[in-house]
């Protein structure tokens, strides 16, 4: 129709993006991962750890979901965050609700997936500037 009604014009589609500079940089950002590592501001951990947006990631005694209880939790609730993202492994397992009654009765959120579904889910919730606790299980490999 363009071509048309404006001969020299050709009918174009063209789709802008529109994108928008984070600053992320101060913050504890997950900046890489695999089945059995994970880097937060370019460093690599291999051990299972709870990461904060504004504080150094914090080993966490957790070896294998299946021995995770709810003690495994208190260092998590004393940082009082909004949700908790809980990294399972490589295979998403969910937690059972008396684990976790601590944070349920605080308001406290858990949300269980697998650990490269939880480092995406984090960053994206701490560029929101959400209060957001990343706990994840790093499976011995």
């Amino acid at each position: 129709m363009l071509g048309r009604v404006f001969p020299a014009v050709r009918a174009t589609i063209c789709t802008i993006m529109k994108l928008h500079a984070t600053l992320t940089q101060k913050y504890q950002t997950v900046t890489g991962y695999d089945d059995g590592w994970v880097e937060i501001n370019a460093v690599r951990f291999t051990h299972s750890l709870v990461v904060l947006p504004e504080v150094p990631p914090v080993s966490w005694p957790v070896l294998h979901f299946e021995k995770l209880g709810a003690a495994d939790f208190e260092i998590i609730l004393a940082t009082e965050p909004d949700v908790v993202i809980l990294g399972t492994g490589t295979k998403q397992h969910f937690v059972h609700p008396h684990m976790i009654a601590a944070l349920t009765r605080r308001r406290i959120g858990v949300e269980c997936m697998d650990n490269q579904a939880a480092c995406r889910t984090y960053n994206i919730l701490m560029a929101e500037g959400r209060k957001v606790a990343l706990a994840l299980i790093m499976p011995l490999i």
